[in-house]
C-alpha cells in the first residue's frame, strides 16, 4: 500500500510509520516545511495548500494532526489552537482526498467525544457529550464529510489516552512518580479509558486492511479507575504513591482542563471486538509493566 501520513512526527505517527515500513508499505509524510527527504511532501493547512502530487497513487491517508489537549491550561486562545490544529488540516485533506479519489481516510478523533458518561458505558453508537472536548471531536469528525461524500471509506479513530515509553499519557507523569509524587486525582473513583501503544498501532493496521467505516473506539476493553491506574503505575516504577490531589486544587491549577481529568469516561471498543480484533493488553497492570520494562 501507499499510505500518506499527516502528523507523522508525533507519538502515534512515529510508531505507525515504523510499522508500515516494517510491513513493506510505502509511506509519504506530509510536512509543513521545505521537504528534505524523498518521502516528504509539503502542505500548508492554514493556506489550504498541499503539493499537487502528495496524494497521487495513495491507497490511504492517515490524519493524526492536532495540538496536545493536556499541554497547558485552556484559555480561549488555547481552545482556538486546539480547534484550528484539527479542523483546518482535516478540511484540507478531505477536499484533496475527494478530488484525487483516495479510497481510504483514517482520521484521528478522541474518546472525549462522549463527555462524562457517568455509570453508562459508551460504544460507537453513543451520542456525543456537551462539553468543549466533545464539541471539538464532533467538529473534527464532521470535517471529513467531503471525503465521505465522495465515496471514500472514512474511519474515525476515537482514541483513548495512550500508554507508551515516551510521550502519551505517561510522559509527563513519569518524573513525578519517580519522585514518589504520584497521586490519585480527586476521589480516584472516576473511570478512565486507556490503550497500549502496541494495541493502538495493531488496530490501525487492522483498519487499514479491513472494510470498517465510521467511528471506532481505540481503547482497552477493560477500563480502569484513576486510583487503580495510579497504583499500577507506581508499582511498575517501583515507587510509592500515597498522595491525593483534591478536586478543588485541580480546578484551581488547571481550570476547565480539570473537567477532563475528573470526569468518568467508560468506553468499550465494540466495533473492533465485533470484527474480531484481539487486544494484547487488557490489564492495566500488564500494560504499564510492559511499557516500563522495555
Amino acid at each position: 500500500m501507499r499510505v500518506v501520513v499527516a502528523g507523522s512526527s508525533g507519538l502515534i505517527g512515529t510508531a505507525l510509520v515504523a510499522r508500515l515500513r516494517k510491513d513493506g508499505h510505502e509511506v509519504i509524510r506530509l510536512v509543513r516545511r521545505t521537504p528534505h527527504a524523498p518521502d516528504e511532501r509539503r502542505w500548508d493547512p492554514p493556506a489550504g495548500r498541499i503539493d499537487a502530487d502528495a496524494l497521487d497513487g495513495a491507497d490511504a491517508v492517515v490524519n493524526l494532526c492536532g495540538a496536545g489537549i493536556g499541554d497547558r491550561r485552556w484559555s480561549q486562545a488555547r481552545k482556538q489552537v486546539l480547534l484550528d490544529s484539527r479542523i483546518e488540516p482535516t478540511e484540507v485533506l478531505s477536499a484533496e482526498i475527494a478530488a484525487k479519489g483516495v479510497p481510504l481516510l483514517i482520521n484521528a478523533s478522541a474518546v472525549g467525544y462522549y463527555g462524562d458518561t457517568g455509570g453508562r458505558v459508551a460504544d460507537e453508537t453513543t451520542a456525543p457529550g456537551r462539553d468543549f472536548l466533545a464539541d471539538l471531536c464532533v467538529r473534527w469528525e464532521a470535517a471529513t464529510e467531503p471525503a465521505r461524500a465522495a465515496g471514500t471509506r472514512v474511519v474515525l479513530t476515537r482514541t483513548a489516552p495512550v500508554f507508551a515509553r515516551k510521550g502519551g499519557l505517561l510522559g509527563p507523569l513519569r518524573p513525578l512518580f519517580f519522585l514518589a509524587l504520584g497521586a490519585k486525582l480527586g476521589s480516584g473513583r472516576q473511570h478512565m479509558p486507556w490503550i497500549h501503544i502496541d494495541d493502538h498501532i495493531a488496530a490501525m493496521m487492522f483498519l487499514l486492511t479491513g472494510d470498517i467505516a465510521g467511528p471506532v473506539n481505540l481503547a482497552s476493553p477493560i477500563p480502569t479507575t484513576n486510583a487503580e491506574f495510579t497504583a499500577a503505575f507506581a508499582k511498575a516504577l517501583h515507587r510509592p504513591a500515597i498522595f491525593k490531589v483534591p478536586s478543588f486544587a485541580l480546578k484551581a491549577v488547571l481550570g476547565e482542563l480539570s473537567d477532563g481529568v475528573l470526569m468518568t469516561l467508560r468506553v468499550t471498543p465494540k466495533v473492533l471486538l465485533d470484527n474480531g480484533f484481539r487486544f494484547t493488553f487488557t490489564s492495566v497492570d500488564d500494560a504499564l509493566a510492559a511499557v516500563e520494562n522495555r
